[in-house]
């Protein structure tokens, strides 16, 4: 078995042409199951990622050949069921009805088998052919779990195959399997529900086949959807639904009636109900082996410890990153400062050859020895504490905290997916039901110093005033941000119910994982920023050329004197707005030298930082922000980010000389 990726992008879209000639199998399974561990390990990491039409939720997919024979591969979006309520649920059932899928390889968390068959059986409706893959099978016996699978597979009817994805063990099995699944075509069976709620579904289904016949939908599933009230389904269906609501509705009463509760919840308590009994047929549970992990969360999830381990962790964290990046960064610095020199001996520094030959050296400078020494460490240490498990138990750390201040707690999560980038960290507030909740949120990861603010703090404060300087803004930043969301919730009172978060367990990051992902999350400044970088210092370079400079500076010049810095600085704080690093790289080329302290105090550097840090986000984010939020709540977060900007670089000016 082998993985094929086409790696142009001629070859990218003759696939695209020609895919529907080969077998489709998509993944299929929660969140933190190890779906996408076990994609990558079969694809790699060199694949497309593509949106839904229309939407930002995306899935990956890839080429695989399997025995000499070429199939699509398909990860689609971790989803806890299939009754809609999120868009990634959603495009999964579309993506599901609409698609030949050849195959579905559902992915189950071996030590969370109960609850993971529930979506097993809801898939199973689909009439696909089906393949169970149990994974983490080694976290199941961790646990005490030992799992029957030859009975599991027969009272399925359903091949199923053990897997630990990321040490790559049973997979080869599983798609040696698959390769046969695909070949047989057996379609899954139905599982029967209690007598009277099957009679109701099958009722439904009868009268609806005659409806369906030009659909491509099983009569039975579109019964349990009508049943369900699924909003998705029922503008699937419309007008057929339309047709079929009376019945649906009498049926529904009935049920309601009879189980006293909703036809919904009906359902609901069948499909657990099935998937419990499933468990105690399959699965005995013995007393749990007390491991590594278990006594490692004694201490990181303690309520008093646990604390204590955070701020040491994450300060040893940055305090790593500042150190492996000022390394890299003075040596590379020198070597471009000489080739300066060279250049102006080499041109006229007032000709225009100079300037334009000038400022892409710097952009290109900017980017190498300034943004990658500090950028690289970080993004790899962020993806360590990934894939060691950390970050989800750093959101239980900080739950508590959330509430108190009147928010929902899986608010935190975009907060924590905004220390990479503002843009996922907006998208990522889809998980929160309400439009209050996501308003905050929203407003608390722009806020959050993303990967490019991270370069400034670094690669300013860090490398002139010291890692503790760079660590003290964003335990400032920390305290901006918790009283900010306090002030919003405050001033916008709702309930807010208790935070339901799977914790994964401890696993040993795999190094291939570890810098393929750094690289994939690297290569959007590489391809992307980087080059902004470049234009962006050769327009500064000719706008200094032609003297236009001073015209910005001098309409900015209100703000720079109320921070109590130089009036060319103004000038940068306009290319901050197309991306956070250009703020760094365009005031070195504004100051006219990389030495910063040669022209700017210590204190203004912290205080020219601080206000970056909190102003205007990048109009990649403000994009965002307008397409989830809505225009008017877009422009409202930002002006509170420039507000915030103002008053704390304006405190600044009077507090930091006390300490620099």
């Amino acid at each position: 078995m082998s993985s094929v990726f086409h790696r142009n992008k001629r070859k990218q879209r003759h696939a695209r042409h020609t895919r529907k000639h080969h077998p489709l199998i998509v993944l299929v399974g929660q969140p933190n199951c190890g779906k996408s561990t076990l994609f990558n390990h079969v694809a790699g990491y060199r694949s497309i990622s593509t949106n839904f039409p229309g939407t930002t939720v995306h899935f990956t997919e890839s080429h695989i050949q399997l025995d000499g024979t070429t199939f699509d591969l398909v990860d689609l979006p971790g989803i806890y069921s299939l009754n809609s309520g999120d868009r990634a649920t959603e495009e999964t059932m579309k993506y599901l009805l609409e698609k030949r899928v050849s195959l579905i390889i559902n992915v189950v968390d071996a030590s969370l088998l109960g609850r993971s068959l529930e979506l097993t059986l809801q898939l199973m409706e689909y009439g696909i052919p089906m393949l169970l893959c149990l994974n983490m099978a080694d976290e199941a016996e961790r646990k005490g779990i030992v799992i029957d699978s030859t009975e599991l597979s027969s009272l399925l009817q359903m091949s199923t195959v053990s897997t630990i994805a990321n040490k790559g063990v049973g997979i080869d099995e599983l798609f040696k399997q698959v390769f046969r699944d695909v070949a047989f075509k057996h379609p899954p069976i139905k599982f029967k529900m209690t007598r009277h709620v099957e009679s109701v579904v099958m009722n439904i289904a009868s009268l609806a086949s005659p409806v369906l016949q030009n659909e491509h939908l099983p009569p039975r599933l579109a019964a349990i959807k009508l049943l369900e009230d699924d909003p998705y389904f029922l503008k699937y269906l419309s007008p057929i639904g339309d047709r079929l609501r009376g019945l649906v509705d009498a049926h529904s009463k009935k049920l309601a009636e009879a189980h006293g509760q909703p036809a919904d919840m009906v359902l609901s308590a069948e499909y657990h109900a099935a998937a419990m009994y499933l468990f105690e047929q399959v699965a005995t549970v013995r007393a749990p082996i007390k491991s590594w992990r278990t006594r490692t969360d004694d201490f990181l999830m303690h309520p008093f410890w646990g604390y204590i381990f955070m701020t040491a962790i994450l300060l040893a964290f940055f305090v790593l990153v500042f150190k492996l990046g000022s390394f890299l960064e003075e040596p590379i610095l020198s070597f471009f400062s000489r080739n300066s020199e060279i250049l102006r001996n080499a041109f006229s520094s007032n000709s225009l050859l100079y300037h334009t030959i000038d400022g892409m050296v710097q952009g290109l400078a900017g980017g190498l020895a300034i943004i990658l020494p500090y950028l690289l460490p970080f993004l790899l240490g962020m993806a360590l504490l990934e894939d060691i498990g950390y970050l989800p138990r750093l959101a239980y750390l900080v739950d508590g905290f959330m509430h108190r201040m009147g928010l929902h707690g899986t608010a935190l999560i975009p907060a924590i997916l905004g220390y990479g980038c503002s843009v996922p960290a907006i998208m990522a507030t889809r998980i929160l039901s309400s439009a209050r909740d996501r308003f905050i949120a929203s407003v608390m990861a722009i806020l959050v110093p993303c990967s490019a603010r991270m370069m400034i703090i670094f690669g300013l404060v860090g490398f002139y005033l010291g890692g503790i300087a760079a660590f003290s803004i964003y335990l400032l930043n920390l305290v901006v941000i918790i009283l900010v969301g306090a002030f919003l919730a405050k001033s916008m009172p709702e309930d807010t119910p208790g935070m339901i978060m799977e914790i994964p367990s401890y696993q040993w990051p795999r190094l291939k994982n570890l810098f393929a992902k750094t690289w994939l999350r690297m290569k959007d400044f590489i391809l992307f920023a980087w080059p902004i970088l470049i234009v962006g210092s050769l327009v500064l370079s000719l706008i200094s050329y032609f003297h236009y400079d001073q015209y910005i500076n001098k309409l900015l010049s209100p703000i720079t004197a109320l921070l109590g810095l130089p009036a060319n600085v103004g000038i940068t704080l306009i290319f901050g707005v197309l991306r956070k690093e250009l703020s760094l790289i365009m005031l070195m080329q504004a100051l006219g030298t990389t030495d910063v302290l040669a022209i700017l105090s210590p204190a203004q550097v912290m205080v020219f930082t601080l206000f970056v840090v909190f102003y205007f986000p990048c109009l990649a984010t403000f994009g965002i922000l307008g397409r989830e939020l809505g225009w008017k709540k877009a422009v409202l977060a930002s002006l509170i980010s420039i507000i915030l900007a103002l008053l704390i670089g304006t405190m600044g000016r009077f507090i930091v000389p006390i300490f620099w």
